[in-house]
């Protein structure tokens, strides 16, 4: 119950910075998509682990890089409040599917707490076809998918 009350708190968060697909546009994801969508997180997550602000943040969607305004604010965002994707001992990539329209990539990952969790990437395609991340919610792993 606690980890669905933090999912759609999650979610109304990013609710302003998400634009969500039209449903048959969510519906519409090709294999290629999914690779594009997992390249991206993956190369965050590097950019995390050598301490690349910038790099990492170019990854971030135009909205969600306009309401951090710098890097610097940016990373200090990552670094209180997401440890399991800034420095993850262990991270596996779930289900990709649209959760309220928007496209969601789910990502099991261990952080340096060694607790299981359940990131949730909103990713948000770009006018050049491109994939950038619009959010991110960590919630509780119970074992079950979302």
């Amino acid at each position: 119950m606690r980890r669905l009350a933090a999912l759609f708190v999650g979610l109304a968060v990013f609710a302003a910075t998400v634009a969500p697909l039209p449903p048959a546009a969510a519906q519409e994801l090709r294999d290629s998509d999914a690779g594009a969508i997992r390249s991206v997180i993956d190369r965050q997550i590097a950019a995390f682990r050598r301490n690349d602000g910038v790099e990492a943040f170019g990854y971030a969607a135009p909205d969600l890089q306009a309401q951090f305004g710098t890097v610097e604010t940016f990373m200090r965002m990552v670094q209180a409040g997401y440890g399991p994707v800034f420095r993850p001992r262990f991270y596996e990539f779930r289900d990709l599917k649209p959760m309220n329209g928007v496209v969601t990539q789910q990502v099991y990952v261990v952080g340096p707490d060694n607790v299981p969790r359940l990131a949730l990437y909103f990713m948000q395609r770009q006018a050049d076809g491109s994939w950038r991340i619009s959010g991110c919610v960590l919630v509780d792993f119970d074992g079950e998918q979302v």
